[in-house]
Formats: structure tokens, C-alpha cells, sequence
């Protein structure tokens, strides 16, 4: 289980990470790792390179915990979770609203984030920064999960080190 220890951080999301709707991602599986974990990997990454470019941190750090959050889980077949790649931007959304009150950037962040694969276009520079940095970790986990590859291949606290601005 991934902890943040950044207070900050914590206090932005804390309604959302105390809910119990939200806990039920720790027991989906993604990637290889609980969704839960995805989430705070996509969020904080992102909430840290939006202050260093003095974007709305507040709403990705929100935006990006939330853009996974539909509670489909593991007894989805195969054929079932291949086509939620393309359609659970919307599943994400909708659980999201109902659950929490955001804002229209937070939604757009949600929507778009599997933008070129599903069809909303990113509105913000936010939501486009939380699509590049889910692409960068999900392709990072897929590529631990598929090729069977440790922990030892990286460590995600520093994976966006070389990254300054």
C-alpha cells in the first residue's frame, strides 16, 4: 500500500480517501496493484507537477484520485475489462458525482482521461497533464504485470525525479 506523507496533499483529498465508497478500490485489482493504489500514484504525481507549474494542484490532486473510480471489479471477464478501457472514463464519472461534489475541471480530468481512446477532449491544461502522467504509470505498471518484473525495477519514489522545472 502506497502512504503519502505529505500533509498538504492529504488535507485536498481527505473527503474522498476517508469514504467508504473509495476504500472499496483497495480490493479491485489494476495493473497487477489495487486500484487504490493507481489512484494515489496518477494523483500525487500529478498534484506535484501541477504546483511546480502553478496549475489548479487542488483539482488535479482531486480530479486525477477520481478518474478510475467505478467499483466494476475482478469478476469482470476478459472481455468485459477490455471494453471498459474504452468506456470507464463514463463509469468513473458517474460514480464519481455521485459520491462526491466536483467541480467542472475535476469532471473534465475525469472524462478525458483516456483521451485519444475515448472520445472528450481535455479542456485544461490539468486535464492534460493527469492524462499524460496515467499514461506514464499505467504503462509502467502494465509493463511490471505483463513481463513479471519486481518492485526492484524502479522505485516510485523517485520515478519522476529527473523531472525539474
Amino acid at each position: 500500500m502506497l502512504y503519502i506523507n505529505d500533509k498538504k496533499y492529504r488535507k485536498i483529498v481527505r473527503c474522498i480517501t476517508k469514504s467508504d465508497a473509495f476504500k472499496e478500490t483497495y480490493n479491485i485489482e489494476h495493473h497487477g496493484i489495487s486500484r487504490m493504489e493507481h489512484l494515489t500514484k496518477v494523483s500525487y504525481y500529478s498534484y506535484n507537477i501541477a504546483k511546480k507549474m502553478h496549475l489548479d494542484y487542488e483539482s488535479v490532486a482531486r480530479g486525477a484520485l477520481l478518474h478510475d473510480f467505478y467499483l466494476d471489479g475482478d469478476e469482470r471477464n476478459a472481455k468485459r475489462k477490455f471494453l471498459d478501457t474504452f468506456i470507464h472514463p463514463k463509469k468513473a464519472l458517474v460514480t464519481s458525482k455521485k459520491y462526491f461534489d466536483i467541480n467542472e475541471m475535476e469532471e473534465n480530468i475525469i472524462i478525458s482521461h483516456m483521451f485519444p481512446l475515448y472520445f472528450s477532449l481535455p479542456k485544461y491544461k490539468e486535464s492534460i497533464l493527469v492524462n499524460l502522467v496515467d499514461k506514464v504509470i499505467g504503462g509502467c505498471e502494465m509493463f511490471r504485470e505483463y513481463l513479471n518484473v519486481g518492485e526492484e525495477l524502479w522505485d516510485w519514489n523517485h520515478i519522476f525525479d529527473p523531472i525539474s522545472f
